[in-house]
């Protein structure tokens, strides 16, 4: 899906012409880096195909903040917004086809575009919701029941994701990850 059909879909079907803001298109090998730690983001990003990964570093290694499918946004946030140094890395899991979108040409455009402007709301509030989940499956649910979530909601997860990132991601070892795999599958 393009960006303008993604916008036509999700938020308004009635648009037409062209978008309020420049993007390019580019594509990034399986194992490309987006945004590499200590850099300060740019532009935002639209992910036409692939799977893209977001890890921080902690005390305890590299921990898997989110994952990104098809599309969807995804940017180092904190550091697009405040114009700081990213406190994350942001990869390529498979091969992606990604819109390139300048985040100072975004917030031209929300200066004289209501289309811009919903589609930043939207988007915020898309992932605001995103992470309050994944905050509330963090401290509620088991291993194996945000396992089941992530299955449930993304099954390709199981093809094109190794165990080593899944288990980041769910905050466990790969080991336990396999063994509710073989739970589950058997």
């Amino acid at each position: 899906m393009t960006l303008k059909e993604y916008i036509i879909k999700n938020i308004d079907s009635e648009f037409e012409g062209d978008l309020p803001f420049e993007f390019y298109s580019k594509k990034f090998k399986k194992g490309a880096i987006f945004t590499e730690f200590e850099k300060i983001e740019k532009n935002g990003f639209f992910l036409n195909k692939g799977i893209v990964k977001i890890e921080i570093q902690s005390k305890n290694g590299l921990i898997i903040l989110d994952f990104f499918f098809e599309n969807s946004f995804f940017a180092p946030y904190s550091s697009l917004l405040s114009n700081s140094h990213s406190d994350v890395c942001i990869s390529a899991i498979t091969d992606c086809v990604v819109d390139v979108i300048e985040y100072k040409a975004l917030q031209k455009a929300y200066k004289h575009s209501l289309l811009a402007n919903k589609l930043g709301r939207i988007e915020t509030e898309k992932l605001y919701l995103k992470k309050v989940q994944r905050e509330k499956a963090l401290l509620t649910k088991t291993a194996e029941e945000r396992y089941l979530s992530l299955l449930n909601t993304h099954p390709e997860i199981i093809q094109q994701i190794s165990i080593r990132d899944i288990s980041k991601y769910l905050g466990i070892q790969p080991e336990s990850l396999s063994r509710i795999r073989k739970k589950i599958f058997s």
